[in-house]
């Protein structure tokens, strides 16, 4: 192209450039140099924008670990294979499953619970969701009497918005606080200080701190079951920031619930070190609650492993992504001490499983008993108090709500029905039960918005 004028941002988007901030200092750079011909060609090779990624016009196989066995199951399997299939049409993905305890949460193409999605070299934030590393922990506490330990826990752990006050805060390791403060997305205030004053609190939702005994052992064991709160839903806020940045380069087509983060990039290097530094904080958030209530009693533990069912797990350049799916290949775990563990309800067994990974499962298995319906619809399903629905379905155990005011929707009748789950499990190879940790009792946040700080305002 010969130069006979002052070259402009019309010429650069003519010859096939995607406008950008580079525009104005590349013009004044060719005009200056009066750039023409190769010159000019050879001076915007490096800002050539590649084609638009487009999404597969077929959905990408996936494995469907699930069945419906009744109308309302129907209506459920249906939407969740719907939203997987849409799903299974980003460009990144090359394998996929969903397990029996699968719902849909979200807009058409969202991850559903108990989905796993496989990316190559992709880490999508919006498929391990804001609870990142949402997990579980259970320590054998031998003899002890199921009663005392919930009575010690309930003085110990922390249910509801918000954190601990300066007072009440758990020590904070500093090796930790490096890491965290090494890294791009998780130093600054607002993550340090909610990695700070969140460490030992369980958050409200379906979060629980579980007590039982072993069938096979007849210990007592506390099993506990949250993720990394404040700290992680910062670190998944800005990941979802830079993985949109790269969506409308890359692949402005894909779904903004599942824009990714190439790992090649140094921002994907970064988030991927951030997410372990969030699966290192959550453990400890297990830990603090269950060395202090075994401080407690005086008593020492003697067993204890944990798992997580939000998370990405990597294996060479693919990435699984599960959202609400259980680990089963020890290769996702590299700190694995035991078996993995699965809650169904609260007046269910917490399962204790061991399995292969097959073409099916991925190496994953359900992380629970999943819902069929919301909780709005659940709500409105009943007839009766609260009181007398918790009292009818809490008979025999020991359950507790934090804030003191009834959750119906995460009483048993919420969930799915455990042994379709349990039956499932086996008929699609997804873990093999070695032991079962038998309800004593439970404690949970309850409804935390009853008596919310605001509601008490509008009422007065």
């Amino acid at each position: 192209m010969e130069q006979t004028k002052k070259i402009t941002g019309n010429d650069l988007i003519h010859l096939g450039y995607r406008p950008g901030k580079w525009f104005k200092e590349a013009l004044e750079h060719i005009n200056e140099n009066q750039l023409e011909g190769d010159a000019l060609r050879n001076f915007l090779e490096p800002f050539k924008t590649p084609d638009p990624i487009a999404l597969y016009i077929e959905s990408i196989p996936f494995s469907i670990n699930i069945k419906a066995e009744n109308e309302l199951e129907v209506t459920n399997v249906n939407a969740v294979v719907k939203t997987m299939a849409e799903l299974m049409k980003t460009p990144t993905l090359v394998d996929g499953a969903i397990m029996p305890d699968a719902c849909p949460t979200g807009p058409i193409g969202t991850i559903p619970v108990g989905g796993v999605a496989v990316a190559k070299n992709a880490i999508h934030p919006g498929m391990h969701s804001a609870d990142i590393c949402c997990s579980v922990m259970l320590t054998d506490f031998g003899k002890a009497a199921p009663k005392d330990v919930l009575d010690a826990a309930h003085a110990i752990t922390h249910f509801g918005p918000g954190g601990r006050d300066r007072n009440s805060q758990f020590r904070f390791p500093m090796d930790l606080l490096a890491e965290i403060e090494a890294n791009y997305f998780l130093n600054d205030q607002k993550c340090i200080s909610a990695a700070r004053s969140h460490l030992g609190t369980q958050g409200d939702g379906n979060h629980f701190l579980f007590v039982g005994k072993s069938k096979n052992t007849g210990n007592t064991m506390m099993v506990t079951h949250h993720g990394s709160r404040g700290f992680g839903a910062n670190l998944y806020s800005k990941g979802m920031k830079v993985a949109e940045k790269y969506r409308r380069e890359l692949s402005p087509d894909t779904l903004k619930q599942n824009a990714w983060i190439p790992f090649e990039t140094e921002k994907g290097k970064q988030y991927w070190e951030a997410l372990q530094i969030i699966r290192k904080w959550t453990k400890k958030n297990h830990e603090v609650l269950h060395d202090a209530t075994l401080e407690k009693l005086g008593i020492d533990k003697e067993n204890r492993f944990w798992n997580e069912h939000n998370f990405v797990f990597k294996d060479g350049d693919l990435f699984y992504h599960a959202k609400g799916a259980t680990p089963l290949d020890k290769k996702f775990m590299p700190d694995i001490t035991g078996p993995r563990l699965i809650p169904l309800n609260m007046s269910e067994p917490v399962l204790i499983v061991e399995g292969e990974t097959t073409a099916s499962n991925l190496g994953f298995a359900p992380h629970g008993a999943g819902r069929n319906v919301s909780r709005t619809q659940h709500r409105k399903s009943k007839i009766g108090t609260f009181q007398e629905i918790f009292e009818a379905e809490t008979k025999g155990l020991d359950v507790r709500f934090f804030s003191e005011e009834i959750d119906i929707t995460e009483l048993p009748s919420a969930y799915k029905n455990a042994e379709t789950v349990r039956n499932q499990m086996e008929e699609f190879g997804l873990g093999k039960v070695i032991d079962e940790v038998m309800p004593y009792g439970c404690i949970m946040a309850g409804d935390v918005l009853k008596n919310a700080p605001w509601r008490k305002k509008k009422r007065t």
